[in-house]
């Protein structure tokens, strides 16, 4: 057994690990995965554990650090981190303090981003005087999108629920991949030269830095700022910024919420149409009163005014242009009446009661969820089919 000379204490001897770790051990890059992450909500400092197949390693980044981050880490993300190694003398743990954390891979993409951005806003893309204002009332709305995706599903959801007398165009296209921003350009142009939207939404759903990275290239940029038709940005979700944000007419947090941007509810149209009504009857209103009034004073100088053919003369004038404007409102009247009847009947026609008077028909469960595709109930399940000129139970066979 050694002979006893002298003993350290516990927090001696995590002292003097401390002293030679963070002495040796300082600014240096490691990478490895991130797991069991922690972003505490108070505070705002990260905590978690970057790992390989051999090892772990405890790490805390301070909000200090944290709070610019570009991205968001979470669990199962590779990436390099930039730190020192401390010794928590407490428990006696060794964990490094990260300054700096990146996407492992991606460190180039984020200079690139960074880059480009910089070159597009001094040349004046992303200038607020290029931003064309949105159409108030579109009545076609291009989409530029894989046809595929959810973020199309979406769009279209809200459009027919909001504004079912716009029409949705689309064209597909790749949004992920070598080629996908050539791609996206060249729709973004084929919509222009097609010439019939009102106004072009541009989307996909969220993903890392690398699956946007199609709308970080410079060919779409340029495509989106040359676009005569107003373009709505809707890639990935609220928290994603790509390029195309900056430089489109209008940024929308998510594909849903630029469908909304994009049109008005039917219910508002009507209103409209009900105020330009109210509108036009008061001048109407007005223009008679101002006829009757002139006419009356006509009348009062023709009564100053003896002699007969002057009264005459001045009284067919009168006559004529009572006349005359009587036709003009009878005329400006029934030409708005007419308007607002088609409008109304174009409007009618849309409505749902009125597709299934054609021979359409609704399923939809006992719960009242409407049934969108054969895989929403199993075999066997009954639902009910309404009609135009009534309902009738029906029960699921087989799948088609």
């Amino acid at each position: 057994m050694p002979e006893y000379q002298s003993c350290y204490t516990v927090s001696n001897l995590n002292s003097q690990i401390r002293n030679l770790l963070e002495g040796s051990l300082s600014d240096i890059w490691v990478k490895g995965e991130i797991s069991n992450f922690h972003h505490h909500p108070s505070s705002g400092h990260m905590y978690f554990t970057l790992k390989d197949e051999n090892g772990e390693l405890r790490c805390a980044m301070f909000r200090g650090n944290n709070q610019y981050l570009k991205f968001k880490p979470g669990n199962g993300m590779e990436v390099r981190l930039f730190g020192s190694v401390t010794v928590y003398e407490q428990r006696g743990q060794v964990q490094l303090k990260v300054s700096l954390i990146e996407p492992a891979g991606l460190g180039d993409l984020f200079k690139a981003f960074d880059a480009l951005k910089k070159a597009l806003s001094e040349e004046g893309l992303f200038d607020p005087v290029h931003k064309q204002p949105l159409p108030k009332y579109p009545k076609i709305i291009g989409v530029v999108t894989s046809g595929s995706s959810a973020a199309f599903q979406d769009i279209i959801h809200v459009l027919k629920r909001r504004s079912p007398h716009v029409e949705i165009i689309l064209k597909s296209v790749s949004v992920q991949g070598e080629s996908s921003a050539l791609d996206i350009a060249d729709g973004i142009n084929e919509m222009n030269q097609f010439g019939q939207v009102d106004v072009i939404i541009l989307g996909r759903g969220g993903g890392s830095l690398e699956d946007l990275w199609s709308f970080n290239e410079e060919a779409v940029a340029r495509s989106i700022f040359k676009s005569d038709i107003p373009i709505i940005s809707a890639v990935g979700h609220e928290t994603d910024f790509t390029i195309s944000d900056f430089v489109a007419d209008l940024r929308a947090p998510t594909p849903s919420a630029a469908a909304e941007l994009s049109s008005i509810p039917t219910e508002d149209i009507y209103a409209s149409l009900g105020e330009y009504k109210v509108d036009l009857s008061s001048v109407l209103e007005k223009i008679i009163e101002r006829s009757w009034v002139r006419m009356d004073h006509l009348e009062t100088r023709t009564s100053l005014q003896q002699p007969q053919k002057i009264i005459e003369a001045q009284s067919d004038t009168v006559s004529n242009y009572y006349q005359r404007i009587i036709q003009v409102m009878q005329t400006s009247k029934k030409n708005f009446v007419n308007k607002t009847n088609v409008l109304e009947k174009q409007l009618i026609g849309l409505g749902p009661s009125q597709v299934l008077n054609r021979g359409y028909s609704i399923a939809y469960i006992d719960s009242g969820e409407i049934i969108r595709s054969s895989v929403d109930i199993e075999i066997g399940d009954p639902f009910t089919l309404s009609t135009g000129k009534g309902s009738l139970g029906a029960e699921k066979t087989s799948d088609l």
